[in-house]
């Protein structure tokens, strides 16, 4: 075990100081947007600022009342959004935020809770409310810094469509819960207004062809069969129907034969006369419209005022003010600072050729995929959340009260999903998943599988977003959260392996600095994709080169990165900038310092805006002192 206060395991070379140094926030969003300016994100260097005067009760109800209107606007808008965060009451809801009309009424919301934002004054309210004010501040900021972004005529990807989420929805595994009478007809509701959100989606994508916003064609071919698996010539063999051979095989109790058959019958005259006809124009209109009109280039850059919006993407997605040509700057040098450690670890595995294409060699050896099922390497990731147990308190005092579930992702997903986690339902009926990506076990690469697990569950995003839950917190930070933050912090999480003795074992050392190695290589092909140009293909052969990936680990990972620009960015600039104000707080508070009471502070008001975490971090090395 390594020394808990040493940051040697943390250390990220001279770029941590870079980013430490880095001014980080919205400031020119909020400018933009007309929003407050009065923001820590604002601040040079994060400074934290004085004590606030005497708090104000009228002017903390005023906040109370705008948060939640706020949060009650943003939900209604996107309630999918909400269900994913663990928030049922908006299950009945698919919400058609894809209309034009919507978006338009939904930005004009954005700007009055700025104007009303405007108006509380801060230096009248407590502490924590004056967390809250910086943080709407920060995210009004953001969400109007997308407004002059047609993101609309891009509805559907491999990554992400609304079809496809409801689908996998309808195990009742995921964040939709089935299980009663209520819960069944508010996904029964959902699929009524799935039928116009299709209809709306379509003549957004039509409207894409027109003005040439439309995706890469390599997209849309890997999003094709998603939605043709999912037409089917009757009701009953429909995935939307799985639900009702659920309560048919006696799977779930309280439901009386006679409110089965009433939701069978309305199931089947759903999908019969609406939605298997809508989900047919949907595939039918992406073979035969979408994916001839699609584009050969690869990255946002190439669309109308894409420099723009890949800027606005970047800056949401980090949570700073660098731009892309200075994040793959840090991309290209952090991967040749993993890549010389490579050096020391190549002998230790038996490789004695060239550092740099250590993860190559690790590709081909056959003892690194010992696997024959899914279920054993299910199996390995539960045996590592039972020993963490022994673990995870020293490095901890605060941790969430709901369970972790290892599960397999579902089929229809399967091929094009990445290993990713979905967080407890806030009553508490639901634990926390974190669903394993296993296509053939045969291939599976046992190296990463602690670091993985350390990432999406524990102490990664399982502490992190099931903690939020449980927190005192007003809902729109309860559900809600920042890529930088909720990325950056389970990237960081991986760096505890170290100090948990879980690297000792070479094997899975080296699956920790491949995984971070990764991180690094986003940084790259990203910023290379959406702002530099590169294709497809050469970004495939940069991972491939890099990581040593195989052609079909390759392209899914740089068609997720093509779907969803910039989203990739923020592990590795959220991490980074952590463990920068860990070093930070070591070196102020020398035998002061306690890593659990440092993770406290970083995790336990939920995910902030990195300004705001800056900010807070500052505060309590003082209060520390």
């Amino acid at each position: 075990m390594k020394n808990r206060n040493s940051v040697a395991a943390l250390a990220l070379g001279a770029l941590v100081l870079l980013l430490a140094l880095a001014p980080l926030g919205a400031s020119a969003a909020s400018a933009a947007s007309g929003t407050s300016g009065n923001s820590i994100s604002a601040a040079p260097g994060g400074s934290a600022r004085p004590p606030a005067a005497s708090a104000s009760k009228q002017e903390a109800k005023r906040l109370q009342q705008l948060l939640s209107d706020y949060y009650l606007a943003r939900s209604r808008y996107e309630p999918l959004g909400a269900s994913a965060s663990g928030d049922q009451r908006f299950d009945d809801q698919l919400g058609l935020s894809i209309a034009p009309h919507l978006q338009a009424k939904q930005y004009a919301l954005y700007r009055q809770f700025a104007a009303r934002l405007q108006q509380i004054k801060p230096a009248q309210l407590g502490q924590a409310d004056r967390i809250n004010y910086e943080i709407l501040d920060y995210e009004l900021a953001e969400a109007l810094s997308f407004e002059p972004f047609p993101t609309h005529l891009l509805p559907i990807d491999q990554e992400d469509s609304v079809p496809v989420q409801l689908a996998n929805y309808s195990s009742g595994d995921g964040p939709q819960a089935l299980s009663t009478p209520k819960q069944y007809w508010a996904y029964l509701n959902r699929l009524r207004q799935l039928t116009p959100w299709i209809d709306q989606a379509i003549a957004n994508m039509r409207e894409g062809i027109q003005t040439g916003i439309v995706p890469p064609k390599a997209l849309v071919v890997a999003a094709l069969p998603q939605h043709q698996q999912i037409v089917s010539s009757t009701a009953e063999a429909s995935v939307f129907y799985s639900p009702i051979k659920r309560l048919e095989a006696g799977a779930t109790a309280g439901f009386s034969a006679a409110e089965w058959r009433r939701l069978g019958a309305a199931y089947r005259r759903e999908i019969d006369t609406h939605l298997n006809p809508a989900l047919a124009r949907l595939a039918q209109f992406l073979q035969t419209e979408y994916l001839p009109a699609s584009r050969s280039s690869a990255g946002l850059g190439a669309l109308p005022n894409g420099e723009k919006w890949y800027r606005a993407a970047v800056a949401s997605a980090t949570g700073s003010l660098l731009d892309p040509a200075q994040i793959h700057a840090i991309g290209l040098t952090e991967v040749a600072r993993i890549q010389q450690q490579f050096e020391l670890l190549g002998p230790k595995l038996g490789y004695s050729g060239p550092a740099a294409d250590l993860p190559q060699w690790v590709a081909v050896q056959d003892r690194f995929r010992p696997f024959n099922s899914a279920d054993e390497v299910n199996d390995w990731f539960r045996r590592l959340d039972r020993q963490l147990d022994g673990k995870l308190s020293a490095l901890f005092s605060l941790m969430p009260k709901a369970g972790l579930e290892v599960r397999p992702e579902p089929e229809l997903t399967r091929a094009t999903a990445s290993d990713h986690y979905t967080s407890p339902s806030a009553d508490g009926q639901r634990p926390g998943v974190f669903w394993s990506v296993v296509n053939d076990p045969r291939r599976y690469d046992s190296t990463q599988m602690s670091s993985l697990f350390l990432h999406e569950g524990r102490p990664g995003h399982h502490f992190q977003i099931a903690l939020q839950q449980e927190l005192n917190l007003p809902d729109f930070r309860k559900f809600g959260g920042n890529n930088a933050f909720m990325e950056g912090w389970a990237l960081y999480a991986e760096t505890l392996g170290q100090e948990m003795g879980l690297y000792e074992d070479t094997v899975q050392y080296f699956g920790h600095l491949n995984s971070e190695l990764l991180r690094a290589a986003r940084l790259v092909v990203d910023t290379g994709l959406h702002a530099q140009g590169w294709t497809r293909e050469q970004a495939i052969q940069y991972l491939q080169a890099t990581l040593g990936y195989d052609l079909d680990e390759a392209t899914s990972a740089i068609e997720r990165y093509m779907a969803s620009p910039g989203q990739a960015l923020g592990y590795k600039i959220g991490a980074m900038k952590i463990a920068a104000l860990r070093q930070r707080a070591s070196k102020a508070l020398g035998a002061k310092f306690s890593l659990p009471a440092f993770h406290a502070a970083v995790i336990g008001e939920g995910c902030l805006p990195l300004p705001v975490l800056e900010a807070k971090v500052e505060r309590w090395i003082e209060a520390q002192k």
